[in-house]
């Protein structure tokens, strides 16, 4: 239960000067507010100010260039490629942007490719914007090495996640954000903190047995892909688009041992952004088929739970607990 509530307005700009705070550029700060607001607005908790500790101690360890603003090679086709130069994900997208849309409506289809970039949030701000725009997007980016092949003991992936958004015609867009991994590292890292087990299949310890202990999981051990073999072949993947074809890190090759705090992975990203316009009532078939689905017997769709907590927090204001927002304030 929330102790207090703020505007997503306030719960933004409070964030905002947290990093300002910790000497990044205001434009820099106010895409990193906004981001880390969206998440803890739409229940997104272990992306939301959870993560604020993760980023101050990222930025204070000096890792990366988290001040950095992207260099953009505009190219002439559908690819746009973007160097973040050590700095922000969020940050190159939000500058790549206007030149993304803009290719997409005239060719129907382009890509964002982001290399040397940090990202440290849930990825399904990324993509819902362009259907809400009336486009087809798909995201993947790859973090540091935390998940084992299966079957395997040595962590050699990122926990990878992979977002998808589309429009739907009188519902919010269909979107789905999820991890290659059993489990979103921040979730251990919350199970962790609050003392709780994890599901059978989650995670094996630094011996390579299977464990439910969180700890365990994160002191030596590794994450396992969803669905074994199956999710290790799509954290794979992940890593092909977001590392090699971006020309960013694998996972594995993060090391950041020289800069104690650092949280953050330095790798890639790759955008996908479709225009569906060409094909009549596109819009209107998602939505069709979204509601075959609940007809078959399935109680919600990706999404529907997050766009129920946004539309209680319009109202009501985001939920914060008193530590949370003491945490927050700490930084000031």
């Amino acid at each position: 239960m929330a102790d207090t509530r703020l505007s997503f307005d306030e719960l933004a700009l409070l964030l905002r000067r947290v990093f300002e705070a910790q000497g990044l550029p205001a434009r820099i700060a106010a895409v990193l507010g906004e981001n880390c607001a969206a998440c803890q607005r739409d229940g997104a908790l272990s992306h939301g100010v959870f993560r604020i500790p993760g980023y101050v101690s990222t930025i204070q360890s000096g890792w990366g260039s988290p001040s950095a603003l992207p260099v953009i090679d505009a190219g002439e086709g559908a690819l746009i490629g973007v160097d973040a130069c050590g700095g922000f994900a969020q940050v190159a997208l939000d500058a790549a942007r206007p030149l993304l849309l803009e290719r997409v409506r005239a060719q129907g289809i382009a890509a964002l490719s982001i290399r040397n970039s940090q990202h440290f949030s849930a990825l399904w701000p990324d993509v819902e914007p362009f259907a809400e725009a009336g486009l087809v997007a798909l995201s993947v980016v790859n973090s540091m090495a935390v998940v084992a092949p299966a079957p395997g003991a040595t962590p050699v992936f990122g926990t990878n996640p992979m977002a998808f958004s589309s429009p739907r015609a009188g519902q919010p867009p269909y979107t789905w954000d999820q991890a290659s991994s059993a489990l979103a590292h921040g979730d251990v890292q919350i199970a962790a903190r609050e003392g709780h087990k994890l599901a059978p299949g989650t995670g094996v310890d630094a011996q390579g047995t299977p464990t439910d202990d969180p700890d365990k999981i994160l002191n030596g051990g590794a994450l396992l892909p969803f669905g074994g073999h199956k999710g290790a072949s799509i954290a794979m993947l992940i890593e092909i688009l977001a590392a090699a074809f971006t020309g960013g890190a694998f996972s594995s090759e993060v090391d950041w041992s020289d800069h104690p705090g650092a949280k953050i992975p330095l790798t890639g990203q790759f955008l996908l952004v479709m225009d569906p316009s060409h094909t009549d009532g596109f819009a209107q078939r998602v939505a069709q088929l979204s509601d075959a689905v609940r007809a078959s017997g399935s109680a919600r769709l990706p999404g529907d739970r997050r766009h129920r907590i946004r539309a209680e927090a319009a109202q009501k204001g985001v939920a914060l607990t008193t530590a949370d927002l003491a945490m927050i304030k700490g930084y000031l």
